[in-house]
């Protein structure tokens, strides 16, 4: 009452107002803003709305209100629901989408009337970009740069009274971890430790002056080494050699021994155009150095062409799956160092299993030095990560544990004379300072190209992934793209210095993190660590038992096998994820890494299919008297539409799931309009025979008024059915058909068919496929903004209707 009494006191105002001093256009533009004011302060409804004759968007009133303000019975205004994009083309607007409302109804009104979009010339467009990108001022040329390099911008900012103790403590504490731990992986790749040194060391000096996330920490990896060491020692075994000879020893001056006689297989390369025969050391680093070439020009190819995306495609399940399943082939791999045994490298599919059975082949042949060694030490290891975790947060910085069994192994093993006496397999010699550098071969190049790319890919996926990590923890923005160059130059131009493939570390960059580093200055510090052992402490390592390193690497993958524990927890969750993790990890673990990797791929997006195709289906009733409708069986208390029913698909409707969509809808609605269609054409022509016989024919016993009976067709208890597209995202052109062919069905059966909560998207699909015309009926009729409103449509069917405008 309030409100009809606030609009006829306008209204009368309305009415007084003179033609020459208000414009018609302004004087009820003047009256709807009052009115509007007026709705707002009763907490009116939304109900109708139209347009001028002129086009102008006004708010107007109902056709009986234009007769006789006073007798009309409004419950509220309506406003304007307008699609807004930045550039519209001036020219004739598209006819608006409505509802209608009668009087009296208690059905509202909205129209959204959607701008035309400007078209763009494509052409021009990127010509003009192109222009502006080719083209070379002092200014872009500096941008270009600092963007290119990154410490440039902010290394003049650093303020060192703040940053240094943190980046100088951090990077002491990455380094003197880092370097047990390159030690280590080296035998994950295949090749010696010295390669590994300079791995982490060019690795950290790159990333320095490239890099955009303050705390990741860019080196030497476990499950990179391990797809590294894989292809070497495939490609050592195409090429002739033993993979259980001894590699030939390092000499002093750092240079490496390619005597023939002490493998039984030498290779020719060409190197600077000279034939040289290579040796098996040195065919493997050649071989490492050319995949970590390639793997870095395609992850700065990629960085160019803005293929970052692909690591979409790597799911947390894929990736915890892969992780899981490369950790159990790291620990399979380092059991024979553990117990100090001697059994054939396998190589190729199935390597985990096979390398098990050869270790309980040989398992009498344990060498009681190293069995004893790795029991220790990992007890120790195992006993100060655990303190660790535990009381870290009382820690200034994490125990240096790694270091101090090295140092104490090492110093035994040498006074102990534990390699003359026991046997037990130790590191060897390696030597100080730095190989000179050398070009990737380019025939090496060719035969790991196809093995560079899983190894580009997941080197990316886990340097961002941490990055962004970080960034998120610590408010700070990186460039992904950014990265890929950064991790893409950690791999290229290391390639020229004998290193191999890097990417970030999770467990070094939460050391990182935890020992208060601020920026990348930490990660120069953690270099000089391993200059240092380059260049003075290397040689000490020589008597290192390689038992001692395989327990570092195990004890090192503590994270990746707790996977295994959180099982329950994820299945829990999402079961489709669990068994995504599931299959990559037997993949990974009993195929092969880098086929694992695929298999997790094609898999979770074989899922994502799957759960597309047979989405979940519904028929929904409504929530007591309110305009909301849900699930009638997964609520209580929800009331039926009479004659309505409202469908829910909870799925993009595409190709894959056309069939599953139409045979939901049959079987909730419990009709099916084809053969109810055919039923009904068979009870006419049955009728009609009955009819020909006369009035005293029987069928079966039963007169023809009975048997007539028997012949009614199916009754249907509802008038309307209402598709809820809330869920439906896109449309393909299966979809659009799809739903042409259901309207165009149970129209026959005089049902009428009315789409709800379509996005814009869907709108455009159904407008270019045809969905509304002269055939089927307008828009207005058959598109709403809610379900409600569509179920009041269908209720207020059987009054005349008039929403002109």
């Amino acid at each position: 009452m309030q409100t009809e009494q606030c609009l006829t006191e306008d209204f009368h105002s309305f009415q007084r107002a003179k033609p020459a001093e208000h414009s018609c256009q302004k004087a009820i533009q003047v009256l709807l803003a009052k009115s509007f004011s007026c709705a707002l302060r009763t907490a009116a409804v939304t109900d109708h709305y139209t347009t001028s004759q002129s086009g102008d968007k006004l708010l107007v009133l109902s056709t009986c209100a234009k007769k006789n303000f006073m007798n009309c019975n409004l419950t509220a205004i309506s406003f304007t629901l307008q699609e807004h994009t930045h550039e519209v083309n001036t020219g004739t607007m598209e006819r608006p989408l409505e509802a209608t409302r009668m009087e009296n109804s208690t059905s509202s009104c909205f129209l959204l009337e959607r701008k035309t979009r400007v078209k763009i010339n494509r052409k021009e467009v990127m010509l003009a970009k192109l222009r502006r990108s080719c083209s070379c001022t002092p200014k872009k040329l500096k941008n270009f740069v600092m963007d290119f390099l990154p410490v440039l911008r902010w290394l003049p900012k650093y303020q060192c009274k703040e940053y240094i103790w943190g980046d100088v403590m951090s990077g002491l504490v990455i380094g003197i971890i880092l370097v047990p731990q390159a030690i280590a992986y080296s035998l994950l790749a295949g090749l010696k430790p010295i390669y590994s040194l300079y791995t982490s060391f060019f690795a950290n000096i790159i990333y320095f002056l490239m890099g955009t996330s303050r705390h990741v920490s860019v080196g030497i990896f476990s499950l990179i080494s391990l797809m590294v060491g894989q292809v070497v020692d495939r490609e050592l075994l195409l090429a002739g050699f033993d993979l259980n000879d001894d590699a030939p020893p390092a000499l002093g001056d750092g240079s490496l021994q390619n005597d023939s006689q002490s493998n039984t297989t030498a290779f020719n390369l060409t190197i600077a155009g000279m034939n040289v025969e290579c040796g098996k050391e040195c065919y493997a680093i050649g071989i490492a150095t050319a995949l970590t070439f390639v793997a870095g020009v395609y992850q700065v190819l990629m960085g160019i062409f803005r293929l970052g995306f692909v690591s979409m495609y790597l799911s947390e399940s894929v990736l915890d799956g892969f992780a899981t399943g490369a950790s159990l082939t790291i620990l399979t791999a380092q059991v024979k160092y553990l117990i100090g045994i001697k059994i054939p490298r396998s190589q190729g599919h199935g390597m985990l299993v096979i390398t098990w059975i050869n270790i309980f082949r040989n398992i009498s042949q344990a060498n009681l030095c190293d069995v004893i060694t790795s029991a220790i030490c990992i007890v120790v290891l195992v006993t100060a990560k655990e303190l660790g975790d535990r009381y870290k947060h009382k820690l200034k910085f994490p125990l240096p544990t790694e270091l101090v069994v090295i140092v104490v192994a090492t110093l035994v093993s040498h006074y102990g004379k534990l390699n003359e006496v026991y046997g037990s397999s130790v590191s060897g010699a390696i030597p100080t300072g730095f190989i000179p550098p050398r070009v990737p071969h380019f025939n090496l190049m060719l035969k790991v190209a196809v093995d560079a790319l899983p190894l580009a890919i997941v080197s990316f996926v886990f340097t961002v992934s941490l990055s962004e990590m970080c960034a998120k923890k610590y408010a700070y923005t990186i460039r992904a793209n950014q990265e890929m160059f950064a991790v893409g130059f950690c791999n290229i131009i290391p390639s020229f210095f004998h290193s191999f493939a890097t990417s970030a570390a999770l467990a070094k960059t939460l050391v990182k993190t935890s020992t208060g580093c601020q920026t990348q200055v930490s990660g120069v510090i953690s270099a000089m660590v391993v200059l240092l052992v380059l260049l003075f402490l290397a040689p000490l390592f020589y008597s290192l038992q390689k038992c001692v390193l395989a327990c570092i690497i195990i004890v090192s993958l503590r994270g990746a096998l707790r996977k295994f524990r959180d099982v329950p927890a994820r299945y829990h969750v999402n079961k489709v994820d669990t068994l995504v993790w599931v299959v990559t990890m037997s993949a990974s673990a009993l195929i092969s890494t880098e086929i694992g990797l695929l298999v997790g791929i094609v898999f979770s997006m074989l899922c994502i299919v799957v759960r597309t195709q047979r989405p979940r289906t519904a028929l929904l009733g409504q929530i007591q008297d309110t305009s909301f409708y849900e699930d009638d069986l997964e609520y209580e208390n929800l009331s039926s539409v009479s004659k309505v029913k409202i469908f829910r698909f909870e799925a993009p409707l595409y190709y894959a799931n056309r069939n599953y969509f139409l045979k939901s809808l049959y079987r909730l609605t419990n009709l099916d309009p084809n053969l109810e269609a055919a039923r009904r054409k068979k009870c006419e022509k049955k009728e009609k025979q009955h009819l020909k016989k006369g009035d005293h024919t029987t069928a079966n016993g039963l007169g023809i008024g009975e048997t007539t009976l028997q012949l009614v067709p199916k009754q249907i208890d509802f008038q309307a059915l209402v598709v809820d597209c809330s869920s439906i995202s896109f449309l393909d052109t299966t979809g659009v058909n799809t739903l042409k062919e259901i309207l165009k069905d149970y129209k026959d059966l005089n049902i009428s068919v009315l789409l709800a909560c379509c996005n814009p998207s869907v709108i455009d699909s159904l407008k270019r496929g045809g969905y509304f015309g002269k055939d089927f009926g307008s828009m207005q009729e058959m598109l709403f903004y809610s379900i409600h409103n569509a179920v009041q449509f269908a209720k207020d069917q059987k009054l005349p209707a008039d929403c002109s405008v």
